[in-house]
């Protein structure tokens, strides 16, 4: 009867977990294939932006901004750290950090996972503090 039990258990669980990965498939960010056209905007530490109109075949926006040469960054856990936009380097003692937003609004996902589409709108804006 116990042995029955961890059978059963032991498939349910792995129903679980093929069912999590449908899931997991099924709302992933998708890609789009062939030329686009972003924008990105670039707001530096002093307040000042500066708009970069991208043609790219990209899927991926850290893709697309670094064929341009805008970033620079350290590879982490999740990708890409951007540490440098635009020739303007976040400075670490001071807590400042490049948040990505598209059309105003956060994003949850680094600039490795976010993919990008036609006439996508981008903001890299220098933050201070954690």
């Amino acid at each position: 009867m116990k042995k029955r039990a961890i059978v059963i258990s032991a498939i349910l669980l792995l129903m679980l977990f093929i069912g999590a990965f449908f899931l997991y498939r099924n709302y992933l960010p998708k890609t789009k294939e062939g030329e686009k056209s972003i924008t990105v905007t670039v707001v530096h530490g002093d307040g000042s932006s500066k708009d970069f109109d991208l043609q790219t075949n990209s899927e991926y926006l850290r893709e697309a901004l670094e064929e341009q040469d805008l970033i620079t960054g350290t590879e982490g856990e999740y990708g890409l750290f951007i540490t440098e936009v635009d020739g303007e380097t976040a400075d670490d003692t001071r807590q400042e950090w490049w948040c990505i937003t598209k059309d105003g609004e956060n994003i949850n996902t680094s600039a490795d996972q976010t993919p990008v589409a036609d006439q996508d709108q981008f903001e890299l804006t220098l933050k201070e503090g954690y």
